[in-house]
């Protein structure tokens, strides 16, 4: 084939591939709206829409927290010797003041009868020589008795009035040390798993078994630096209230918490600061160690703008939303969030107006300018017509030969 030839035939499929092109696109819903979404011929997208509305919006601070016990107390005998018994039962509530387990308090018995003797003998002496010292001092023996005997006498009285105080705290020291031996709860709490079995001897380095007390119950956080004297202002107005929440679904674990200490100091390798929370704590919806999501509730927003949740859409340049304008077309309006409101709903900083509609279902089949059809959430378009079905007949059947 010649030379000529191939540009003819070459021009001849240039002519052919424009001569398509032009029909295509000059066809009613061809190429140039694709989908047929965005013409004016189109029918409105069904949306639904709900106003911006004004609301008081809790306005919270969230961060990890840990549940620590008010109260732990290892409990170690302050005597030794052979343990006879336990007297609480593993895991259950004990009581201030209950006995806890017994040490044998035999030798403890016998030291503090032998004080108490001691003081028996030592108040015959005292009698004895307080007898003599009187008689001594009376008018028909005192011109008998030398003056070096009566300072004598009455030294000797002393002394025995010294050794009869002397033998009273002896009593005191082995009654205390015989006391001991009866372990007693130091406060209400709950017993953990004992660390000692009965038979035992322990020392005064021996542990017994380790108290929690649950009945309030503290729950440990920080916070960044930044938010410092954000939680002080608040807490002086007014005692500020913390809400535990559980940290798979976050969902209220224990309410009515109360701020109680914004510890001294930030620690500077973590640019945080501590600070302490108390619960009630009625129902042990809290354990010690346990790990909680803190909600503090700093202060309230007073009729700030409020979206649902689902309204915000985010962008490759920020957040925005499709708002409904009068002509029944939407734009997408950006907007600052300001924070979350529960679970369902954001607060916003700036971008909307109260009363403005936004879409919240059907986004995903919008663009600038595109019509749309408002709804009310729960409501669901009308079905269409038989005239609008056949019309969209028509229009699929010419899309169909466009293929072709």
């Amino acid at each position: 084939m010649s030379r000529f030839w191939k540009i003819a035939l070459i021009v001849v499929a240039v002519v052919v591939l424009v001569i398509v092109a032009v029909r295509l696109l000059h066809k009613p819903g061809g190429a140039g709206r694709p989908g047929g979404m965005g013409g004016k011929d189109d029918a409105p997208v069904p949306v639904t829409v709900v106003p911006v509305v004004r609301e008081n919006v809790p306005v919270y601070l969230t961060a990890l927290g840990t549940v620590q016990a008010l109260n732990t107390i290892t409990v170690n005998p302050q005597v030794g010797g052979q343990l006879l018994s336990l007297d609480f039962t593993e895991g259950q509530p004990v009581k201030k003041g209950q006995v806890l387990a017994r040490i044998d308090p035999r030798t403890y018995q016998a030291s503090y009868d032998q004080a108490v003797s001691k003081r028996s003998q030592d108040q015959a002496l005292l009698a004895t020589a307080r007898s003599n010292y009187e008689r001594s001092q009376s008018p028909q023996y005192k011109q008998y008795v030398a003056q070096a005997d009566l300072v004598t006498q009455r030294n000797t009285v002393a002394q025995y009035q010294a050794a009869v105080a002397a033998d009273d705290a002896a009593i005191q020291s082995a009654k205390t040390q015989l006391d001991y031996t009866q372990i007693r709860s130091p406060i209400d709490g709950l017993a953990g798993i004992r660390s000692v079995d009965p038979g035992n001897v322990v020392t005064t380095s021996s542990t017994i078994v380790t108290l929690t007390q649950l009945h309030p119950i503290n729950v440990m956080f920080t916070l960044p630096e930044q938010n410092l004297d954000m939680v002080r202002t608040a807490q002086q107005a007014a005692p500020l209230q913390v809400t535990a929440l559980d940290r798979v679904d976050a969902h209220p674990v224990a309410s009515g918490g109360t701020l109680k200490v914004v510890d001294n100091q930030i620690d500077t390798a973590t640019g945080t600061f501590r600070l302490k929370s108390e619960f009630p704590n009625e129902k042990n919806e809290l354990w010690p160690g346990q790990f909680v999501n803190v909600r503090l509730q700093v202060r309230v927003a007073d009729g700030a703008l409020v979206i649902p949740a689902e309204a915000l859409q985010r962008g490759p340049d920020g957040d925005y939303v499709y708002q409904v304008q009068a002509d029944n077309t939407v734009k997408m309006q950006p907007v600052v969030v300001a924070g979350e409101v529960g679970d369902s709903h954001v607060m916003i900083g700036s971008g909307l107006k109260a009363g403005e509609q936004v879409v919240t279902e059907g986004q995903f089949r919008l663009k600038p300018g595109s019509k749309v059809n408002p709804l009310k959430p729960g409501e669901v378009p009308p079905a269409p017509s038989a005239a609008e079905m056949q019309k969209a007949k028509q229009q699929g059947k010419g899309g169909g030969r466009r293929g072709h």
